[in-house]
């Protein structure tokens, strides 16, 4: 890692991000941390993960290589917490914490759609490399699961006042539903020529209905 004093640079990255949906920043500018993440963004839809360097994100996000180090340690941190910041702002504005089964599955499936549609995630399910499959979709999402975990909970908490879902923990419901929902948008390229769009939306809405009815 260098050591370089060099002054941080205020210059934002020539090309912002194109990645991802409307975040939060403060008036007037695009956050440093959110330069990098947009930069890195750019880099795995354009060029791939493996050509992914710290030094060309540092580059693109107009700021020094240490300037990132102090965020992140690595390129795979900086990649993880991408990853995270795109999933949350997939999930913004989907409320899962609704009345009945029937509307829950329905907003279950939007968010998958968003999410399997993703270009930073879709870059990774397009990779033929296993192992970085494994490491950045099933085990780097972990940090984004909990929020989606717990709107999930609510939503079949409110379900099961309602009489549409059936008892049951509903945490456990909840995970079951995310590892459902997971594993058809994982899945998604695999099964393209049997599912097209509109069979790919009702069968995983009838999986759920199915899980998920008294």
């Amino acid at each position: 890692m260098s050591s370089s004093n060099a002054a941080e640079s205020a210059t934002p990255a020539e090309q912002p991000g194109s990645v991802g949906a409307a975040r939060p920043a403060k008036p007037g500018a695009r956050s440093t941390d959110d330069a990098i993440l947009d930069a890195a963004a750019d880099l795995i839809v354009h060029l791939g993960v493996r050509r992914t360097q710290l030094a060309e994100i540092a580059r693109r996000a107009g700021v020094s290589r240490p300037t990132v180090y102090r965020r992140w340690p690595d390129v795979r941190a900086v990649i993880g917490a991408l990853l995270t910041r795109e999933i949350l702002a997939t999930l913004e504005g989907t409320a899962l914490d609704v009345e009945d089964r029937t509307t829950l599955v329905e907003r279950v499936v939007e968010v998958a759609v968003r999410l399997r549609d993703h270009p930073v995630l879709g870059a990774l399910l397009r990779s033929d490399d296993s192992d970085l499959l494994l490491e950045y979709v099933v085990e780097r999402l972990g940090a984004s699961q909990r929020g989606l975990l717990e709107a999930l909970r609510s939503g079949i908490e409110h379900g099961q006042a309602h009489g549409s879902i059936r008892a049951g923990e509903p945490l456990e419901l909840a995970a079951m539903v995310l590892l459902i929902a997971q594993s058809t948008v994982q899945s998604h390229r695999m099964v393209a020529s049997l599912l097209p769009e509109a069979a790919w939306r009702r069968e995983l809405a009838r999986a759920l209905n199915g899980y998920l009815a008294p």
